[in-house]
């Protein structure tokens, strides 16, 4: 397989998984280039995601390093299919590729969870809200810019309609981040009415963090949980000023998971949060 300049968080997610299965079976790179029959260097951008690696060759390396996890592997071996171009192809070369990722990262969940201190969610974004945030960054992103993150930001809400099966999303937010009026009083006001209706969908959940509750953990992040298909497979977003940020270390994951059991303990309910909303809607 040729190699790639700029291989996407999946693709390096599948040579991290792969580099650390070979590490638990203590094995080296040296004895994977022999079982596939390539040299030394192929094998390590294969587990940097440089290069691309085919269902045979992962399921040759999990037998030989003795990985029993069926599951695991069938879901290593669906990271490797690259056949299907995915919409946010379109946007390559246009926007920057942590935008892609996130898109591809939300894609292929099997559940999504997070909280927002001070933006609502990209995934219940309406365009107006979208625009207000965009065109607050600094430096100053170009008009056209701009208008093309919002396209993408609205075509990523997709997945809450996916087919076949659309993602499961539990949306935590701080009280604060219904009341900043990003674009002005109108567009908030449409904003929170349109989270209302969203939170009535089957797949939503919004619970929301009053400001009484006081400290929370991890203020003054954004975070994404992102389920994968075996719990092995979980990922982290994390936004930050410079862009997001992925991880997946088991620490990390173990760290997020308590996280948002915090934020799903000491938020309100579906009922109560949606209450909440409308009332801060209506004094708007």
């Amino acid at each position: 397989m040729p190699t790639r300049p700029a291989p996407t968080e999946r693709q390096k997610r599948l040579g991290a998984e792969l580099r650390r299965m070979r590490l638990d079976a203590g094995r080296t790179t040296e004895y994977a280039a022999g079982l596939l029959g390539l040299d030394r260097t192929k094998v390590s951008n294969m587990e940097s995601g440089i290069r691309g690696a085919s269902p045979e060759r992962i399921r040759t390396l999990a037998s030989n390093y003795e990985c029993a996890d069926e599951a695991y592997i069938e879901a290593l071996v669906a990271m490797a299919d690259t056949r299907k171009r995915c919409w946010w192809h379109q946007f390559r070369g246009a926007l920057p590729q942590g935008l892609l990722d996130v898109a591809e990262l939300e894609w292929f969940a099997t559940r999504l969870r997070s909280y927002q201190t001070v933006h609502v969610p990209g995934l219940l974004q309406l365009g107006a809200y979208a625009r207000a945030v965009f065109a607050a960054a600094l430096p100053p992103l170009p008009p056209s810019e701009v208008e093309l993150r919002v396209v993408q930001r609205l075509r990523r809400q997709q997945v809450l309609d996916r087919d076949p099966g659309p993602v499961d999303y539990v949306a935590y937010l701080h009280e604060w981040a219904l009341r900043m009026q990003f674009g002005g009083r109108r567009a908030m006001r449409e904003q929170l009415l349109h989270l209302c209706d969203a939170s009535e969908r089957p797949n939503v959940e919004i619970r929301v963090l009053p400001v009484e509750v006081g400290a929370f953990p991890g203020a003054g992040h954004a975070v994404l949980y992102a389920h994968g298909a075996v719990p092995q497979l979980d990922t982290v977003q994390l936004d930050s000023a410079h862009g997001g940020e992925f991880t997946h270390s088991e620490a990390q994951l173990t760290k997020y998971r308590s996280h948002m059991d915090w934020w799903h303990a000491h938020t309100l309910g579906s009922e109560r949060s949606r209450d909440l909303i409308r009332s801060i809607a209506h004094q708007l």
